[in-house]
């Protein structure tokens, strides 16, 4: 008699890696108080409602990624009031391990994923400074938000929760940053962040475009960009700290 070598149990997410509620994730009182109410008010939509049905089935049914804690880690880490510089990303890494919760960011000792590669090369040249460790957290810190337009995604499933509902409340926090007092730079990479330029005022902020730092774009215009010199000196006129990229 025959005997599997594994059964469908083993590849199950485990208990804690799945979501009961969107609820509990946006009441999270790590969350930034700024970004609450933006939260508060996107949970009463009906594009929540589907986004959350989505959402707690996915991580229910199989592995997905990022873990439950950091599906807001931007918005732990950044107050809304603190916020200098916006890098927008597609949606997380969808690789084991990968996926940390901030845009295009990957834990220390995990191998660099190749946009995270092309960017940091950019950085060196740009800078002229050796390159840095791969988890982005003290750049969130510094106020910069390390933002997804999709905040999940299934495992080994690329762009699998696009269409959810996300973008809808992404539009919404950009929105909020839009109505700073401040001036913010915005680096938008690539045509799917480059959309999300109409919800900003380009009288009051400065917007950076290029092409995405993916292989199959970066040597159509990102690298050779230096979008971290030109932030520095658009953050200086504007009398804010720099970031020590």
């Amino acid at each position: 008699m025959s005997q599997e070598l594994f059964s469908e149990d083993d590849f199950a997410p485990h208990d804690w890696l799945k979501i009961s509620n969107l609820e509990n994730i946006f009441s999270d009182n790590k969350v930034d108080k700024g970004w609450r109410k933006i939260l508060e008010n996107f949970s009463k939509t009906s594009v929540y409602s589907e986004l959350n049905h989505k959402v707690v089935d996915a991580y229910t049914s199989c592995l997905c990624h990022p873990h439950p804690s950091c599906i807001l880690k931007a918005l732990h880490l950044t107050p809304l009031k603190c916020v200098s510089v916006v890098i927008l990303g597609q949606d997380p890494y969808h690789g084991l391990g990968q996926a940390d919760g901030l845009a295009f960011s990957v834990p220390n000792g995990v191998k660099p994923p190749p946009s995270l590669r092309n960017i940091l090369k950019e950085r060196a040249e740009d800078l002229h400074q050796p390159s840095r460790p791969t988890d982005l957290s003290d750049l969130s810190t510094q106020g910069v938000l390390l933002l997804n337009t999709v905040l999940t995604v299934s495992s080994g499933a690329a762009a699998s929760h696009r269409g959810w509902g996300w973008e809808g409340l992404v539009e919404e926090l950009l929105k909020a940053v839009n109505d700073l007092p401040h001036g913010v730079c915005f680096i938008l990479w690539g045509k799917d962040a480059g959309k999300y330029k109409s919800f900003i005022n380009t009288k009051k902020h400065v917007v950076f475009t290029s092409a995405h730092p993916s292989p199959l774009s970066s040597y159509r215009g990102f690298f050779g960009s230096k979008p971290f010199s030109r932030v520095n000196n658009v953050l200086t006129d504007l009398g804010r700290d720099t970031i020590n990229w």
